[in-house]
């Protein structure tokens, strides 16, 4: 493969920004270990191989079950998680692929109040721009290096 550039090291200005919006999240109204859940469902989706293993560690690190994340591609058929995860998980797809339905708005509307919800789309786009930078110019053998609390 091809030397990738490091996009941490040539772009300090825009990942700053990506970094900034962590650190706003980490405060926000949104349990860390949803949104940890949320980001790793949105890896599965976006194939962020860089995402997925940092996810999995940090979720796991939050409480997060290994059975829970085997499951979660398959979230709507199992019984392992809550309405307001499932409110959460519907609305990440949803807002993921650009396609948000009536009845997956109604749905997460009953769980989140609207901050919640400006927040919880916060998570989704900010798990989507990572995703994107490290499918860009990430190296197959980065994956697994990650280590809890590596990035603050």
């Amino acid at each position: 493969m091809e030397q990738r550039i490091n996009f941490q090291e040539k772009g300090p200005g825009a990942i700053k920004t990506l970094f900034h919006i962590g650190a706003y999240l980490k405060r926000s109204l949104i349990e860390v270990p949803l949104q940890e859940l949320v980001s790793f469902r949105v890896s599965q989706i976006n194939g962020c191989a860089y995402c997925l293993d940092m996810h999995s560690k940090d979720a796991r690190s939050h409480g997060e079950t290994e059975q829970r994340l085997y499951a979660l591609s398959a979230w709507r058929e199992t019984a392992f998680f809550t309405t307001r995860e499932r409110a959460a998980l519907a609305w990440a797809e949803a807002v993921t692929a650009c396609h948000i339905p009536d009845d997956i708005y109604i749905r997460v509307k009953e769980q989140f109040t609207d901050e919640e919800l400006v927040d919880l789309t916060l998570v989704v786009a900010s798990i989507n721009s990572w995703n994107r930078f490290n499918i860009a110019f990430t190296r197959p053998d980065a994956v697994g290096t990650y280590q809890v609390g590596q990035f603050g």
